[in-house]
């Protein structure tokens, strides 16, 4: 580690529960959420994803956001949201049910988008 920050979005280290439904699974599971920026966040918990995923985060005061698994490590795993949000929501005081989701939804985040797992028919035996 050099200790020089990196990363193009800053990120808020925090400890909250979320609800994470995985795509075309009906079962919503509870995960730790460990890091959240506006573009993404780090989620550790039991739930068992592959990179490449896609997801729906439920998050306090910002309710639910698309995104896909960017990287799994061990039961740790980040996940791009689709569009940004506004993170530091997620740390307020639970609000009522007329500020959500709107309000916490900012622009598209195409930078943030985790690239589709590889097709297994396309790749090569070695």
């Amino acid at each position: 580690m050099t200790g020089v920050e990196t990363r193009s979005v800053s990120r808020d280290s925090l400890f909250l529960l979320a609800g994470i439904r995985v795509e075309q699974e009906a079962e919503t599971h509870r995960v730790r959420v460990r890091n959240l920026s506006d573009g993404g966040m780090m989620a550790e918990g039991g739930l068992k994803v592959r990179r490449g995923h896609r997801v729906e985060v439920e998050l306090r005061n910002i309710g639910a956001v698309a995104g896909s698994v960017a990287w799994v490590q061990d039961n740790r795993f980040g996940i791009a949201f689709d569009e940004e949000v506004d993170s530091q929501r997620a740390r307020r005081p639970l609000q009522g049910e007329s500020h959500l989701p709107e309000a916490a939804i900012l622009k598209p985040a195409w930078t943030h988008r985790a690239p589709p797992p590889p097709d297994p028919g396309k790749l090569r035996k070695v």
